[in-house]
């Protein structure tokens, strides 16, 4: 009876007459409706602290601008430009040269170099500068060595580069974030068909011809998204610019707000800097929107790569390994060597345990804060139908882009308020002081890590669901299915390893944040991070070792992840419809 039930009414309502398509318009525009709320209230997040800058610096005196204009902004401003020409010149041509090389020639090594060339984006950049302050102090090792090879004694007998100085800044940023044009490069050389290459060479053209006139112009998107996220990160870093003597805007802004406790000076200092980002940003999309080079991958047989043997071999592999040696082995080998020695004659530091778990707690919060408001960000642009979608899920992605210092020196106001509002209520209720309660649980330092990553969770959780074919969703809202209920039941099954993989990156760019800790953070809280910064800025270089060295093995998880996502064995012919699959290769995590 049951059967014959559900077919009659099955019949009925084939019977009925179909829904206007306005009707059918509401149904979605109600649908979509929590979506679009949700998103909103997190994009009104992500802005507060532009709101909060513009705040603090109206704040400020008249007289306040014309001391900036004349004594702090030139300078930091001139440099800042200074180290990006230089970082962004170096991570470019590092970047695409061994990429080229390991996609389009054979010379030993280069089934290693393939993945090793990923192993510096495991290493912050103020532990590869903390690390070679001491590596390249007179004192230290090098220069020590050097001394006893040429017979001299004292250390102003031997003339040796400035390590602390801005060519030394450039240098060593290059070397830690080439990665970020490396990988998106590599996976559109391999993309490209060969046709092309073996054409330009029945023309006549040469192996440098080929690049600059064939490959690289195809590569340029990746090249810009790669150098353009690399800019972003050298624009964050405070660690690596104090340390080598570098006075950037991020440094300033610092030392603004805790040297001269100038809020108002830090802000008006941050939303020059917020200008620069969004100019940079500016100049990197038109580029791209004027570029018009088409290529098409090919599916039926990948490039054979030319031998390079004798000289031409040893060069590539040595052009391949000096970046990783510079990057990583260096800095990895130091930390290794000295926070061997601290266990050996000290054991573990006393407060070793505090900054473990200071650490993981409030990375775990961030990262199950901020997988949530990617998995909302994400299913925003896969359920919404409207309008407004599209610019809020862009939106949502803006914190990415802006400089850690800047997002601190913005939330201050906005959170301030929402303190104090609830301290007022508390005593009005209760007659007690509680002080700021946010503040001191932490709670505006995981807000400020979810703004500044949501763009990571939410492109990884987007690329992931880019694989659920949208039959799917259409089979379940056929059967009576509500989103919700095809979230739970069928997509979450489904992007279990996105969610997985959007997790632990941010877990371990949380772990890795400095500045929006060493500003944000409670009273005496104290991170791997921070202790790491606290101890190179007291001349204490290997009592941070080993706290330098368990960030060093946590930044490793995703470099392996990367690894495997891109370089996973793979049928002949697939390899080029596969390594483009990660989010730092298509250019997701920028968020801009």
């Amino acid at each position: 009876m049951d059967v014959v039930a559900r077919s009659h009414a099955r019949r009925d309502s084939l019977r009925q007459p179909p829904v206007p398509p306005g009707e059918r318009a509401s149904t979605a525009d109600a649908s979509s409706r929590p979506w679009l709320v949700a998103s909103g209230l997190l994009v009104a997040l992500v802005l507060a602290p532009i709101g909060g800058l513009v705040f603090y610096a109206a704040k400020g005196s008249g007289d306040l601008w014309p001391h900036l204009i004349g004594t702090i902004l030139p300078t930091a401003l001139w440099t800042t430009l200074l180290l990006l020409a230089g970082v962004g010149t170096l991570v470019a041509v590092v970047g695409v040269g061994t990429a080229w090389l390991v996609a389009m020639y054979r010379f030993p090594g280069r089934k290693l170099f393939e993945w090793a060339l990923l192993l510096p984006l495991a290493v912050p950049t103020y532990i590869v500068a903390y690390a070679y302050l001491d590596v390249l102090h007179p004192i230290g090792p090098v220069q020590t060595a050097l001394r006893a090879l040429f017979g001299l004694e004292r250390p102003g007998d031997l003339w040796f580069p400035e390590i602390r100085s801005l060519p030394g800044a450039i240098l060593l940023l290059g070397f830690v974030l080439y990665p970020y044009v490396y990988l998106p490069a590599r996976a559109l050389f391999l993309m490209q068909s060969p046709a092309l290459v073996e054409v330009a060479r029945t023309l006549g053209a040469g192996r440098n011809r080929v690049f600059f006139k064939v490959a690289l112009p195809l590569a340029r998107p990746a090249v810009a998204v790669g150098t353009s996220l690399a800019l972003m990160e050298a624009l964050n870093d405070i660690g690596a610019s104090e340390f080598l003597g570098v006075r950037t805007l991020t440094v300033a802004i610092y030392s603004t707000w805790v040297t001269r406790s100038s809020i108002e000076g830090a802000a008006q200092i941050a939303l020059v800097m917020l200008a620069f980002v969004v100019m940079l940003v500016t100049l990197e999309r038109t580029a791209r929107r004027r570029q018009r080079f088409v290529g098409r991958a090919s599916k039926t047989r990948p490039a054979l790569p030319i031998g390079l043997t004798g000289g031409a071999g040893m060069l590539a592999t040595l052009a391949c390994a000096l970046p990783i040696a510079v990057g990583f082995l260096v800095p990895a080998a130091y930390l290794v060597h000295h926070a061997l020695i601290r266990l050996i004659e000290n054991g573990l530091p006393d407060a070793f345990a505090g900054w473990v778990i200071n650490t993981v707690t409030i990375s775990a919060g961030a990262t199950v804060a901020c997988v949530t408001a990617g998995l909302v960000i994400a299913y925003t642009g896969r359920f919404a139908r409207h309008r407004l979608a599209k610019p809020l899920v862009r939106l949502s992605g803006l914190g990415y882009a802006v400089p850690g210092t800047v997002l601190a020196a913005g939330m201050l106001m906005p959170f301030a308020a929402v303190d104090n509002a609830i301290a007022d209520l508390w005593r009005a209720a209760t007659g007690e002081r509680i002080g700021l309660v946010l503040s001191s649980l932490g709670v505006v330092l995981v807000v400020g890590y979810v703004i500044r990553f949501l763009a990571v969770s939410s492109g990884g959780i987007e690329a992931g669901l880019t694989k659920i074919p949208p039959t799917l969703d259409m089979a379940a809202r056929s059967l009576g299915a509500r989103p919700g209920r095809t979230v739970a039941s069928i997509h979450v099954p489904l992007l279990k390893p996105a969610i997985a993989a959007s997790g632990l990156l941010v877990f371990v760019d949380c772990m890795k944040e400095l500045p929006l800790t060493l500003m944000l953070r409670p009273f005496n809280f104290e991170t791997l991070a921070t202790t790491v910064y606290g101890e190179a800025a007291r001349g204490t270089y290997e009592d941070a070792a080993i706290a330098a060295l368990m960030i060093v093995v946590a930044g490793l998880a995703p470099v392996i992840l990367l690894a495997r996502s891109s370089f996973r064995d793979a049928p002949k012919g697939s390899q080029r419809e596969r390594v483009a699959e990660t989010p730092v290769e298509r250019g997701v995590v920028v968020g801009v």
